[in-house]
């Protein structure tokens, strides 16, 4: 059978790629991002946070009033211009103090998460990567700290050190690393046996940076993930050991301490309890939505 050639014509060059699906490259942090923009949750929480912070670090500084400063004339004030939030029994500028008390429970959050991300990523990097004997003692360890109750270990380090945001702070870090260092050791038992470590392996890296380098790289997104849930529980550990009077002591502002001191008003200024309640629910809400957030936007199966 002949074919008649003029039927048919060449391409240029420009044509060849008609064909072509081509995807823009992105890389890891990109691709991140843009899923987490998609979670209109998450990124109202991180405004919310971002506004906290904010206020935690300016508000005091450009306010006429301090968080220990007492005035006898304006005692128990309700909300007004010059009181936003009003006062409490001492004339103190409520509004004030409940910025104050951001700084400490966000410094007591963080900086708990950063402990326990030090900790926990070391010690379970280590027990997953080791195994044997090395992980079986290291995680009866682990598991021996976690079946002691948390109050207990805070209590006691409050009684070493006393009432400080020191004690708090060590006391959070001692019972809250644990979970992270489960976390990343079943990442890395996981992590280990995959090809890309065993090639790595072969060609002769040191166990330190296959670990440090390849596997803890690897696993950054529980890790994160991790990381902005210990600080709502970090928070939320401070407001209540304050809140039962083992916390920050006074005169110092925090948001727990600020809701133990309305209590014994509350019948008669409700409003007092409001405002350091409602600082810590809006506080940890944000920090869960953007948790929540980073959960799915870190996880490689979506897109």
């Amino acid at each position: 059978m002949l074919v008649d050639r003029s039927m048919f014509k060449k391409l240029d060059n420009s044509c060849k790629d008609y064909e072509h699906i081509a995807l823009e490259s992105k890389s890891f942090l990109r691709s991140s991002w843009d899923r987490f923009k998609k979670n209109k949750m998450a990124l109202v929480g991180l405004v919310i946070l971002g506004l906290v912070i904010l206020l935690a670090i300016f508000g005091p500084i450009f306010s006429p009033y301090t968080y220990d400063g007492q005035d006898a004339l304006a005692r128990n004030q309700s909300p007004s211009w010059a009181h936003p939030f009003g006062t409490d029994k001492f004339g103190r500028d409520i509004f004030v103090r409940v910025q104050y008390g951001a700084r400490i429970s966000l410094l007591i959050g963080f900086s708990a998460a950063a402990v326990c991300l030090v900790i926990g990523v070391i010690y379970g990097g280590i027990s997953g990567f080791v195994g044997g004997l090395v992980d079986m003692v290291m995680m009866r360890i682990v598991e021996i700290l976690v079946c002691i109750p948390n109050l207990l270990i805070i209590i006691l380090v409050m009684l070493k050190f006393g009432s400080s945001v020191f004690s708090v702070l060590l006391g959070i870090c001692l019972t809250s690393w644990t979970s992270m260092a489960r976390i990343v050791r079943t990442q890395v038992l996981t992590l280990k046996e995959q090809e890309f470590a065993l090639a790595v392996k072969v060609m002769g890296a040191s166990k330190a940076r296959i670990l440090f380098k390849h596997l803890i790289v690897n696993c950054i997104g529980p890790i994160i993930v991790s990381v902005m849930l210990i600080v709502p529980s970090a928070i939320f550990s401070e407001a209540f050991l304050s809140f039962v009077g083992i916390g920050v002591s006074a005169p110092m502002a925090s948001w727990g301490t600020l809701a133990n001191e309305a209590r014994s008003l509350i019948e008669l200024y409700p409003i007092q309890a409001i405002w350091p309640v409602a600082a810590i629910c809006i506080t940890m809400l944000s920090l869960n939505f953007i948790g929540d957030g980073l959960s799915d936007a870190l996880d490689p199966k979506k897109k």
